[in-house]
């Protein structure tokens, strides 16, 4: 990303010039923050673009019109929450996205891109487990906890036609067979489009076994 190295758009992700303003201006400040808190590894800074901003930028296609409010648990670095609200502050700006999280470093930088970067987005500085709850229609997490604790998790916060929408590697096989164990729910499964390994896992109607 440095040295003014170009954002290069997929063919599935279509944003305007503003947009990609804002994801360069928010890999920036990624890049500036992370030798202090350690946002994400050191390793996967030099694909930051592609790894992170891009894996997270795919789950946007969730976001449809008639769905109001997004909540990300646990959003560390901002992923995937910050990116589904720079791609919604033009395409869905009738999207409310809430970051929660609970390590106060983090959340001073999450703070400090969503002041930079003049989005809407509602930060709770708490724990997923005593904020909120906040009804929402799509809950996402990307690399928090396993899929049994997620779906503990997600169950406070989503309104009784949401959705959860959980980007899984290598293990979702594993994760699912323990997580159905404990929990009923419908599950889509979506094929990664930034990565062949990965899956994401789109569930609705959790409830416990």
């Amino acid at each position: 990303m440095k040295d003014g190295v170009a954002l290069v758009l997929p063919e599935w992700l279509v944003v305007s010039s503003d947009t990609k303003t804002r994801l360069a201006a928010f890999a920036a400040l990624v890049e500036k923050w992370n030798p202090a808190i350690n946002l994400v590894s050191k390793t996967s800074m030099h694909t930051l673009w592609e790894r992170h901003i891009l894996d997270s930028a795919q789950l946007f296609v969730f976001a449809s019109r008639d769905r109001r409010v997004w909540v990300d648990m646990g959003s560390g670095a901002g992923f995937p929450g910050l990116i589904i609200a720079i791609l919604a502050a033009e395409a869905h700006p009738d999207l409310k996205v809430i970051l929660i999280e609970a390590d106060q470093r983090k959340a001073s930088f999450l703070d400090q891109v969503i002041r930079t970067l003049e989005l809407t987005t509602v930060l709770h500085r708490g724990r997923v487990e005593t904020v909120g709850p906040f009804a929402a229609d799509i809950v996402s997490a990307r690399a928090l906890a396993p899929l049994d604790r997620l779906c503990g998790l997600a169950i406070r916060h989503l309104a009784d036609n949401g959705i959860a929408v959980f980007p899984k590697g290598a293990q979702a096989d594993d994760e699912l067979a323990v997580a159905q164990k404990r929990w009923k729910f419908t599950l889509t499964r979506h094929r990664s489009r930034t990565d062949a390994s990965a899956t994401i896992l789109e569930l609705k109607d959790i409830t416990y076994v």
